[in-house]
């Protein structure tokens, strides 16, 4: 009989074990279905490098926000691609232009969005273009410059990393001078401190609707505005070429496009 009441108590106890196994292991599931459900609605976040030196690309305000077309762009390119199935969410990492793209390619960033145009000697990948862009002369508007012609042994400005540095070594006989903060560039050309400038011509307009500049010659260089990045980021940026596609199409983009690059806009910062 002892015998029997030890089996059957053996049994029984066997039984609520496994019971319990049972509890610990559907909780178990449960818990581990919750954290993988959370971490999916977890929005992943890319961080974007901008140079806020660069009106009307992107600029601050008197408060200090980061205003522009870039800015606009970009809060209108994730909100739709959110919109569509995906779940991002962005900062921007102020940095000057030319270290944009050392961040990128040491992979400290993700995008670079400040008024990028395609350069194939650049190491990295491009998205779709958004906007045309160029490459003009600047001067002071006192100075009798009147082209590249009237560059030649003149000390000439560009900023630092872009392809107006480029375009700036084209013109024969100038003295280039890189510098990477583009609105110290402009102050140093409006004081004489250097003869002409370089620079993409929708900053160009905006500096000459605000007095004290003019746009001298012809086009160095025709561009065309892209946002930049690295080749193991090509799949967030086939989606934002698909957004791109999608924001040239809307009301937003002519809007966009007006507030910030019609020439002597009052809305350009």
């Amino acid at each position: 009989m002892k015998k029997t009441a030890s089996i059957a108590l053996c049994a029984l106890m066997s039984a609520a074990l496994a019971g319990c196994s049972s509890t610990s292991t559907a909780a178990d599931s449960k818990t581990d279905s919750s954290a993988a459900s959370a971490s999916a609605s977890e929005a992943q976040t890319i961080l974007i490098g901008i140079s806020p030196d660069y009106p009307p690309y992107e600029s601050k305000s008197a408060d200090g926000e980061i205003v522009g077309f870039d800015p606009e762009m970009t809060e209108w390119i994730f909100n739709y691609l959110n919109e569509n199935g995906h779940n991002y969410k962005y900062e921007f990492e102020e940095l000057s232009f030319d270290t944009i793209i050392s961040s990128l390619q040491a992979g400290q960033i993700d995008l670079g969005i400040s008024g990028f145009t395609y350069d194939a000697d650049r190491e990295g990948i491009f998205s779709d273009s958004y906007y045309d862009s160029a490459q003009v002369i600047v001067v002071a508007e006192d100075s009798d410059i009147t082209g590249a012609e009237d560059l030649n042994g003149k000390l000439v400005g560009a900023q630092q990393g872009a392809t107006g540095e480029q375009a700036a070594a084209t013109i024969e006989g100038a003295e280039v001078q890189a510098v990477s903060d583009a609105n110290l560039m402009m102050e140093t050309l409006k004081s004489h401190g250097m003869d002409a400038v370089v620079i993409d011509k929708a900053v160009a307009d905006q500096y000459v609707a605000a007095g004290g500049f003019k746009i001298v010659g012809e086009n160095l260089m025709d561009e065309e505005n892209i946002i930049y990045s690295t080749e193991d980021h090509q799949e967030l940026m086939d989606e934002i070429n698909e957004a791109i596609e999608a924001f040239k199409k809307s009301d937003e983009y002519s809007t966009l496009t007006a507030k910030w690059f019609a020439e002597g806009s009052e809305d350009a910062e």
